[in-house]
């Protein structure tokens, strides 16, 4: 049986490369859902230019599952509802991913949920599978891909991922509804073993990749990969992003992704005021994720960000341990005053009414 895949529309979306931001968890006061925020992000996402979201992934938090807090089910149909609410509207597609976790019996039960709720992919972290071997692996993803199809996910360990191998990722690219992949080991060693597994499979046009490398998102969009000298082979690029990043400043990452396009369809030498934003925005991501306390922070540093926007009304998480690191709020003052070109709170405070509506 032929397993499920996405409308041709969707896939051709995903393809061309988007932006799609890791969706936050809007709180209230009492640490509880906040509908009318967290429906108000979904409306930011897709008035400021994302071409989908990704949703019950790291930056929802995966606490959302704990029985005691059982989110899951409420935040995914929260957000598919909005999303379809917005693309009624506006005319325009809109590419849904669900966040998949544990191991296979719960995250059938999650793909299920998700493929219910009309998500086109799921996004599958294998955190949970930290001594698992690759037939483990592969097995786990195959059993997922039956139900929903499959956004792979190399996601870092310092958040909850693991190392996956080169030979690991060879043959997840022989799965046939893998149709993109998330590269955010934070490494670029790691980076390069999907890359060429993508090249090596000889299926570049069918697996779209995405950068999830928050230390290196523009020169990752700028990125071409080859692992030989055939000029006729089609280079390994990296089209959008799935980034907690993008979860702030959102219509600023479509113009820059945007603008990258531009530039890579000209084949004009890549150098310059692109190479001084790039570093720009990694150095305003190192102040918001606070990698100097091993991302500690990262949450909150979202959260801040958004409540400076008035998005959010707080930068509460669900585990009330979890807030800004030390020295964390001065850098977050400081990146926002050196680089206002990167922000977009002229946008958001146009729109801000509309989407609390």
């Amino acid at each position: 049986m032929k397993p499920p895949f996405p409308e041709p529309s969707i896939v051709k979306m995903l393809r061309r490369g988007v932006v799609i931001p890791a969706h936050p968890l809007a709180l209230n006061s009492q640490r509880k859902l906040d509908e009318q925020r967290q429906r108000a992000l979904t409306r930011y996402y897709c008035t400021a230019g994302a071409g989908g979201v990704a949703v019950a992934v790291h930056t929802t938090q995966f606490e959302i599952r704990d029985k005691k807090v059982d989110l899951l089910q409420p935040v995914l149909e929260l957000a598919s509802q909005t999303v379809d609410e917005v693309a009624a509207k506006s005319g325009k597609e809109f590419i849904k991913i669900a966040g998949i976790i544990g191991k296979t019996e719960q995250a059938v039960k999650e793909a299920k949920l998700a493929a219910g709720l009309g998500y086109h992919l799921g996004l599958v972290s294998l955190g949970a599978w930290r001594e698992g071997n690759n037939a483990q692996l592969l097995a786990h993803l195959r059993a997922i891909s039956e139900i929903i199809p499959l956004f792979g996910f190399y996601l870092q360990p310092a958040v909850g991922g693991r190392v996956l191998d080169y030979r690991f990722w060879r043959r997840a690219v022989e799965i046939e509804n893998l149709l993109a992949i998330k590269i955010a080991p934070f490494n670029r060693y790691y980076t390069l073993d999907v890359a060429r597994a993508v090249w090596e499979s000889g299926r570049t046009n069918e697996i779209t990749l995405y950068t999830g490398n928050d230390d290196h998102i523009i020169f990752d969009l700028l990125s071409e990969f080859r692992f030989d000298q055939n000029p006729a082979k089609p280079a390994v690029t990296i089209a959008g992003g799935l980034l907690g990043h993008w979860a702030v400043w959102t219509q600023k990452a479509e113009q820059q992704l945007e603008e990258i396009k531009k530039m890579k369809q000209s084949g004009a030498p890549i150098f310059g005021e692109i190479t001084i934003l790039a570093n720009q925005v990694t150095d305003a991501n190192a102040a918001i994720f606070d990698p100097v306390h091993r991302y500690a922070g990262c949450i909150p540093g979202i959260h801040e960000v958004l409540r400076r926007q008035g998005l959010l009304e707080n930068r509460h998480t669900l585990n009330p341990q979890e807030t800004l690191s030390p020295g964390q709020m001065a850098e977050i003052d400081r990146v926002y005053n050196d680089y206002p070109h990167l922000h977009d709170d002229d946008f958001v405070r146009r729109h801000l009414d509309e989407w609390l509506k």
